[in-house]
């Protein structure tokens, strides 16, 4: 659980300010559950500067509760959380000097959200929140008071967390929570899941993550794993401490963030799916003779390097989809590997072959058809973006293809972060174009629908 906060104080000398306003959004991950607005009394003066800045003088501030009224409310609202803000540092120190003029010991553990910008979002221009937000196409109001200010650090650390794909984050917070002792554990567990698409995270108690999958119903999947006797999932019910998850919309984008995120944090429980998922690949060349040829081979694992139309799990699967293509668009057995005929193919005897294999059809008519069909295991376009269901109403997942290559995903809400591409680029969580991404997304395509597909110009 998170407490996500902004302060403004009245300036001055270092440990001598004065709290003037302050905004706390308690924050479980995925949305706001609790919040604490509140000008505040500093009984002290406001320096020229702050009020020219926030806008906040000492005539406003009168009638507002002293710190002392309000310090229960904020115990409370951060109990059991992580304070985060930006510049986190300040805030925090702030707030332990107020109270610590009550006689009070205030300690939490705290995450600074320029901190995380600077590792997972290293281009960034700048770093101070309003021009940072705004460079991320993130909306922000009331500029220096602290209620923007915190709502706009809301909407930054949910960007930050997508980004997180080692789940350093997440990691952290539940060590910290964890106290040893988890009765009723699994039940209680399963409770705080939701019914929804997405990809969940099983936790020991030192915060690593021990096994990572996806489901269309998350609350259902991980209770399939709590009741089942199969030796594994009995072994990830002794070990489980918390699990956490993350919301995606759509089923395509947990597909994809499960398959990069299983094998960049290698869990140990998901043995299966560390390496490839599809170690087979249909390819196109061109033969002395000018004529497309189709093939499948077996990847050599330097999936940068390699290109194939599509992938498959098994030497079977590719034959078999190799032979459908041939049949469909009335290739040529000889000139795709399916036939060792020395002169025409069998096919071509029964008029399922139009001559390729003896040179008789043209070489532009048949490789028009190779086109065609390699259409329907290709990206539509080389520039495009996949637009799909969000997390929430109102948002949008997308995901980028550029030159052929996939690029990430990201959410937006708003039209002018998909409309400029330089701002989806940044808010983009950058992910491995690797085959079996690459599958997963045709595959997708191919077999579902309900997504619009968006042409740009990557120029």
């Amino acid at each position: 659980m998170y407490a996500i906060l902004d302060i403004e104080t009245t300036g001055g000398q270092y440990n001598e300010e004065g709290i003037t306003e302050i905004a706390i959004y308690r924050y479980n991950g995925h949305e706001i559950t609790d919040r604490f607005i509140s000008l505040i009394n500093p009984e002290r003066d406001i320096q020229p500067f702050v009020v020219n800045l926030t806008g906040i003088n000492n005539a406003m501030l009168r009638s507002a509760p002293k710190f002392y009224e309000v310090a229960k409310r904020i115990v409370e609202i951060t109990e059991d959380c992580i304070l985060v803000a930006h510049n986190a540092q300040f805030d925090y120190r702030i707030l332990r000097t107020e109270f610590q003029r009550l006689g009070f010991d205030y300690r939490r553990r705290t995450i600074c959200t320029v901190e995380l910008s600077q590792k997972l979002i290293p281009d960034a221009g700048s770093y101070s929140l309003g021009k940072l937000v705004r460079s991320l196409g993130i909306p922000v109001s009331d500029r220096h008071r602290a209620n923007g200010d915190a709502q706009a650090t809301v909407k930054l650390f949910k960007l930050l967390l997508a980004k997180d794909q080692s789940k350093e984050i997440v990691r952290e917070s539940i060590k910290s929570e964890n106290t040893g002792t988890l009765s009723p554990k699994l039940l209680h567990i399963v409770e705080q899941l939701p019914e929804k698409v997405g990809v969940y995270y099983i936790h020991r108690d030192n915060g690593n993550i021990i096994y990572i999958g996806k489901s269309r119903n998350i609350r259902k999947r991980v209770n399939q794993h709590f009741t089942r006797t199969a030796k594994k999932a009995r072994l990830i019910q002794k070990e489980v401490v918390a699990v956490t998850y993350e919301e995606t919309g759509n089923e395509l984008i947990a597909l994809l963030k499960e398959n990069e995120e299983i094998k960049k944090n290698q869990p140990k429980y998901n043995r299966a799916r560390k390496q490839r998922l599809f170690t087979f690949g249909m390819f196109c060349r061109e033969n002395e003779n000018g004529y497309l040829e189709l093939f499948v081979k077996k990847l050599s694992g330097r999936s940068s390097r390699e290109r194939p139309v599509t992938t498959f799990a098994t030497i079977h699967e590719a034959k078999n989809t190799l032979y459908r293509l041939t049949e469909a668009f009335m290739l040529c057995n000889k000139l795709n590997g399916l036939s060792d005929a020395k002169k025409h193919c069998f096919n071509y005897t029964i008029h399922q072959c139009k001559g390729a294999c003896i040179g008789e059809e043209p070489v532009d008519r048949y490789n028009e058809r190779v086109n065609e069909a390699l259409r329907k295991y290709s990206y539509p376009y080389p520039d495009m973006l996949i637009i799909d269901k969000g997390r929430a109403t109102g948002e949008h997942s997308v995901i980028m293809i550029e030159d052929s290559v996939f690029k990430g995903i990201a959410f937006y809400d708003l039209n002018y972060q998909i409309n400029n591409i330089h701002i989806l680029q940044k808010v983009l969580t950058p992910m491995q174009d690797n085959a079996d991404a690459r599958h997963i997304i045709q595959t997708y395509l191919r077999k579902n629908n309900g997504y619009k597909i968006i042409e740009f110009s990557s120029k």
